[in-house]
């Protein structure tokens, strides 16, 4: 059959005419070109247009819940095109319902990491990338590279300890057998009450489930090997919001069980469990004081004892990182652990001394701790990813190429200082306000008011 216009129009050049980029005719047996020189004419077979987009846009996605495989677009299974998740009332693929025992899991097999759309198995427990059969294998094309979450592993870490741990073990002597030369701080009654109500706020954003304190890392909780005394901790304190009246004392209890556990295995932790032992003990012991009104319970005597010898273990293990020291850039992971021991160390005694105020003993001025670096920027803390990581801890080297800021730079200036070491230290305190998270802006807060400087 005479084919129309419109198709003759598109036809392609016989192969001859096209490998010679040649005008062709287009004759139905045989062109003139080819006719002219006793070639072979042969014409390439045309592909139907629609069942080629077809093919292009559509594949199918084997039975999922019993359900038909219905035709899915391949953009929707792009991780980096961003595209949208399969809708399950629109594509039928549903987590949900029964599943026939021969169709693939949706949920991935062993070591099978890789997520859609950036979507993370411990982030969305729904949808993961399906090991599909070969034939049926759908995703980015080989040269798209594929997104992987950074693998935080807390091992190998450098870390040393540059002060005397032992005094911190010690230090709730201090208001009893006081030691020559240590410093009173008399902290004004505005500045008790705002250390009060902020160590408070911590226990509660905890307790009601809105977030974890400032002092703890978020890859400690939410990564993929979560260490238990932590994640225990804050599922367990989860119980203390709004309890029922008149059973504090059996959530105490819960409490105080939890804590002499953690306090009997102390010596058997990794670094990594050690810190978040060191960390779920400070926020029992909080919990038990804010919300639970423990104050006058001498459980919480001993508690304090005990978490301050559980601080000394902690520090023993490392509380700079030997990079640090060395003014280079350490491993993240150990920069990780090194800076919430400091973090969390800050706030016991910040919290020593809000218990020490409600007893009417004095609070000493922590000297132990002279020469430990102040709480990082907020750029490095609340980093995402090992390199946007790497790259704010290059800066800051060539920012602080004399060294991090102290916690003693934020203490009183001492009187041998010159105006040239004075105006050196308001400078260097200066750039560290640049960036500071909520912790930091705390920690200036109550040296500022209580230290001036």
């Amino acid at each position: 059959m005479k084919t129309t216009r419109y198709a003759t129009s598109r036809q392609k050049a016989c192969q001859q005419c096209s490998a010679a980029k040649a005008r062709c005719d287009r004759k139905e047996k045989c062109c003139s070109r080819c006719i002219q020189r006793d070639l072979s004419c042969v014409y390439p077979h045309p592909t139907p247009i629609s069942a080629t987009k077809a093919k292009a846009s559509e594949t199918q996605i084997p039975n999922l819940s019993g359900l038909v495989s219905v035709p899915v677009p391949l953009q929707s299974f792009s991780r980096a095109s961003g595209g949208p998740l399969p809708s399950p009332e629109r594509d039928e693929v549903s987590t949900q319902g029964t599943r026939d025992p021969a169709t693939p899991s949706i949920h991935p097999g062993p070591g099978d990491t890789t997520s859609l759309n950036g979507f993370s198995p411990a982030t969305t427990g729904t949808i993961t990338r399906t090991q599909w059969p070969d034939t049926q294998s759908v995703g980015p094309p080989p040269s798209a590279p594929a997104l992987q979450p950074d693998i935080v592993e807390f091992s190998n870490l450098d870390l040393v300890c540059p002060i005397d741990a032992e005094e911190i073990s010690n230090r709730w002597l201090n208001a009893y057998i006081p030691i020559p030369g240590q410093s009173v701080k008399n902290y004004p009654p505005t500045v008790s009450a705002f250390i009060y109500r902020l160590l408070k706020s911590y226990t509660g954003m905890a307790v009601h489930g809105r977030g974890f304190p400032p002092f703890i890392h978020g890859s400690q909780v939410m990564g993929l090997n979560p260490s238990p005394p932590l994640s225990t901790c804050l599922s367990i304190i989860r119980i203390c919001d709004k309890p029922l009246r008149g059973s504090e004392h059996v959530t105490a209890d819960i409490l105080q069980r939890e804590m002499s556990n953690l306090y009997d295995q102390r010596d058997a932790y990794d670094d990594l469990s050690l810190l978040s032992a060191f960390q779920a003990f400070l926020m029992y012991t909080m919990v038990l004081f804010f919300r639970l009104s423990q104050g006058s319970n001498p459980f919480l005597r001993q508690a304090m004892m005990n978490l301050q010898d559980l601080a000394c273990v902690t520090a023993r293990r490392g509380l700079v990182c030997l990079s640090e020291q060395q003014r280079t850039r350490p491993k993240w992971e150990s920069w990780i652990i090194a800076e919430a021991k400091r973090r969390t160390l800050f706030t016991m005694y910040l919290f020593d001394s809000v218990l020490s105020s409600e007893d009417g003993l004095p609070t000493f001025l922590g000297t132990e701790l002279k020469g430990l670096p102040a709480s990082s920027s907020r750029t490095l803390w609340l980093a995402q990813t090992r390199r946007d990581w790497e790259a704010a801890y290059n800066m800051h080297l060539a920012e602080w190429d004399e060294g991090s800021l102290c916690i003693d730079e934020l203490w009183p200036i001492p009187e041998e200082f010159g105006q040239p070491l004075i105006a050196k230290r308001r400078r260097r305190v200066d750039n560290w306000l640049e960036d500071l998270d909520e912790f930091g802006t705390m920690l200036y807060a109550v040296t500022s008011c209580t230290h001036g400087g």
